[in-house]
């Protein structure tokens, strides 16, 4: 049975190993300020390269916009 993820509401394929560095260059998230929760528990940048995440989690990326 195919495994998957949601990413910002997007069904991705999931495979093991999958961590949060790889989810972001697949789907071409370069901005340089963003924030990642994934089922609703937010990931420290540090961790983007080792955080696995699990079949079926619920991914989102947002962008951080500052202003005045």
């Amino acid at each position: 049975m195919r495994k998957t993820i949601l990413v910002n509401g997007r069904e991705m394929e999931w495979e093991e190993n999958l961590t949060i560095d790889e989810i972001l260059k697949r789907n071409k998230f370069s901005f340089k300020m963003l924030v990642v929760k994934v089922n609703g528990k937010l990931i420290k940048k540090e961790e983007y390269k080792s955080f696995v995440v699990p079949p079926n989690a619920d991914v989102k990326v947002i962008h951080l916009i500052s202003g005045g």
